[in-house]
């Protein structure tokens, strides 16, 4: 299904500009300008406001990014507990630093705010798949699925 059609399925729905950036993102890993421009039209608002909405939540990106989105908790227990251990291995890891991602497309490093696992910390998050109690020596094997 291409980014018009899918968008289109969402414009009768209560908060389905939000709903349709959640469904294009899931196949394209970020909202390019084009799909933005047609939300606006569909839903019938100005780009700037769909652009709002796109830029707003940080679950959305208007960059290209990898396809698996790995995401670090920054709140203060998983900070506590070696949150920046588990950065430095998955930059390490994966030969990029937060915020940016792999050459081939396969990954993208964010942080995030507390994930509401604060009982197993640190936690990551891939592709909203929580990973907990994780620390440098468990990255691999957690990435190794991905790959």
């Amino acid at each position: 299904m291409d980014y018009k059609e899918i968008i289109a399925s969402y414009a009768d729905k209560p908060g389905g500009i939000i709903e349709a950036f959640h469904a294009v993102q899931s196949q394209l890993s970020y909202l390019p300008r084009e799909v933005i421009a047609e939300a606006a039209q569909v839903f019938n608002i100005p780009v700037s406001e769909a652009y709002g909405v796109a830029s707003f939540y940080s679950m959305f990106s208007t960059e290209p990014r990898g396809k698996n989105i790995i995401r670090i908790c920054e709140s203060a227990p998983c900070h506590v507990a070696g949150a920046a251990e588990v950065v430095q291995a998955l930059e390490r890891e994966l030969g990029i630093f937060m915020g940016e991602s792999t050459a081939d497309g396969l990954f993208a490093l964010e942080f995030t705010e507390c994930v509401g696992q604060c009982q197993a910390t640190p936690v990551i998050t891939i592709n909203g798949e929580p990973y907990l109690d994780v620390n440098a020596a468990t990255i691999p094997g957690i990435l190794a699925k991905y790959r």
